[in-house]
């Protein structure tokens, strides 16, 4: 009976080592936007590609949008202190609300994890619009700024900053500019099909569907030059001297310790390595920019510095 019972405990061991380190924990990704945008496709790509590595067994998903998903960033750092299974997506957009709107939550409150991948920006109208380029959109500005209702993320977002710049190179008043901000990518792709704004802007991953199927004509794109697989003719193409592009990645919660972040770091690099990361990286166009620890700091601190040091060229501060 105790040989038994020692073998028993002994396969157990056994097995137990066996397991990936997270393989039995349930891993809590807050997403600080509305569904279907690009922090959504970004947390829920980034869980499944974490199973599929085998680094963690279970992921949950929270959406808590609003304000360049420093809502979700404030509840985050307030309820998942010391939890080192819990992270929340970040990246350009965040920066740049917390650079306009000083919330009294900052990324300094929680725990920088790693950056994973860039993307540009693209424009879209109805597919009805008389506005057939770019450069058209831009025409109508220069005559009337109010007439030409541009639709996006958050104030402060890349996509706020994108049509900022464009107006700037215009000769248009930034201050003139009608900018309307949404919750997510979901809500502003929802007011261009409405014919609510005139022009809206998002990431391809959240308008590529309705751009295929028709519903949607894209009429310009961020990027410095073609990017593969979006037929789209870049800004600079068109005469309009911008480009800009958006980062996405994870920060952990507050109070975990070095090793924990470390750990937390190598799960979700592991995972940037996974089919199914590199699957949605293609699906999305995504440009994969893998980067962690000390160098992932340094890149945000100059992020903060950059966005400032561009918003208030644009007289956005």
């Amino acid at each position: 009976m105790r040989r038994f019972v020692l073998k028993a405990l002994a396969a157990t061991l056994v097995f137990t080592l066996a397991q990936p380190a997270f393989a039995a924990e349930n891993v809590k990704i807050m997403i600080g936007a509305n569904p279907g945008g690009g922090y959504d496709q970004v947390g829920r790509g980034l869980g499944k590609a974490m199973q599929e590595a085998g680094v963690a067994g279970s992921v949950t998903y929270e959406n808590k949008g609003g304000a360049g998903g420093t809502i979700g960033l404030a509840q985050f750092a307030n309820s998942s202190k010391g939890d080192p299974n819990a992270m929340i997506v970040v990246g350009a957009i965040m920066v740049g609300a917390i650079v306009q709107n000083n919330p009294p939550i900052k990324l300094s409150d929680a725990t920088p994890i790693a950056r994973l991948m860039a993307e540009y920006n693209v424009f879209v109208v109805p597919a009805n619009s008389p506005i057939k380029s770019m450069k058209d959109a831009v025409e109508q500005m220069k005559k009337d700024p109010a007439s030409v209702k541009w639709g996006g993320g958050s104030k402060g977002s890349v996509d706020h900053l994108s049509v900022a710049m464009i107006a700037r190179d215009a000769g248009v008043d930034v201050a003139k500019v009608n900018y309307v901000p949404f919750k997510g990518g979901g809500e502003a792709t929802a007011a261009v099909l409405g014919g609510h704004v005139t022009v809206g802007t998002s990431g391809w991953a959240e308008l590529q569907e309705f751009v295929t199927s028709g519903k949607l004509r894209a009429i310009g794109v961020t990027a410095p030059a073609r990017v593969k697989d979006i037929n789209v003719a870049t800004l600079k193409e068109q005469g309009i001297n911008v480009e800009i592009a958006n980062w996405r990645g994870v920060y952990g919660a507050p109070g975990i310790t070095p090793d924990q972040r470390k750990a937390l770091a190598d799960s979700v690099l592991k995972a940037t390595k996974s089919k199914s990361w590199n699957e949605t990286l293609a699906k999305n166009s995504w440009t994969t920019l893998p980067l962690a620890g000390a160098e992932f700091d340094q890149y945000v601190d100059q992020e903060h510095a950059r966005l400032r040091a561009l918003m208030s060229k644009l007289g956005m501060l």
